[in-house]
């Protein structure tokens, strides 16, 4: 083959182990330096190169949101998948984040589909104030389950994507994977043209949306400020 285009980190990983000497293309990577998948952003050397989504900076804001809408929030559950090894950084973003917003973190790791229920059960029996979902491929193919369990919990969320804000998820901010993914395929022509991935930098988002579901709001009895609801790209009615 010519090319490998991937998504996010996992997908990366496997096709860097896989193809070292084929080009790879990643369209929505969360952190492409602190996997080791490339040197830096600006020259990242090897056959890979695309798009990253910054998740790692992402987290604090994501959390200073969340106590917009819930002020008084003290403990936060985050589910997070702790196999991929591009969320440990988001991990201690997160937690750096909650020591100056006085807030204490709940880690709910998943690993595999079977771990939500045990992360569900936890959640149950050590009730937190609000949830916090990081963006990863298995807590995005997990989106319902995540979402309805947040709404049955009556659980103030905050999600990564608007694809949670979609399945009747409270509020979502980041960046816009659309508009990556569209952006890859500029990457692509340039290196099926005869480019080198190490001579094209990846590049950040240029795009990021908050989206909030506001009939989710209404069905857990919630206001949602009128300050965010203006800030907010989307409002889902």
């Amino acid at each position: 083959m010519d090319l490998i285009v991937t998504v996010s980190a996992p997908e990366t990983n496997a096709a860097k182990r896989a193809a070292p000497n084929i080009p790879i293309v990643f369209a929505v990577h969360g952190d492409p330096v602190g996997t080791g998948d490339i040197v830096s952003l600006a020259h990242p050397g090897g056959n890979i190169t695309g798009l990253a989504q910054v998740h790692p900076e992402l987290t604090g804001k994501q959390l200073q949101v969340l106590k917009e809408v819930v002020p008084r929030a003290s403990q936060v559950a985050v589910v997070w998948n702790a196999a991929n090894p591009a969320k440990a950084r988001d991990w201690h973003q997160l937690k750096t984040a909650a020591e100056t917003l006085s807030v204490i973190l709940q880690s709910r790791e998943v690993r595999s589909p079977s771990d939500f229920e045990s992360a569900f059960a936890e959640m149950r029996k050590h009730r937190p104030d609000a949830l916090i979902v990081l963006g990863d491929p298995l807590t995005y193919h997990f989106r319902a389950s995540i979402t309805d369990f947040a709404s049955k919990e009556r659980l103030t969320a905050m999600y990564p994507h608007r694809g949670f804000a979609e399945v009747a998820g409270l509020i979502a901010y980041g960046a816009d994977v659309i508009d990556l993914a569209r952006r890859a395929a500029g990457y692509v022509d340039k290196i099926l043209k005869g480019a080198r991935p190490a001579d094209l930098p990846v590049e950040e988002p240029t795009k990021f949306e908050l989206v909030i579901n506001l009939k989710t709001a209404k069905a857990l009895g919630l206001a949602i400020p009128p300050s965010l609801l203006a800030r907010a790209d989307q409002v889902i009615e």
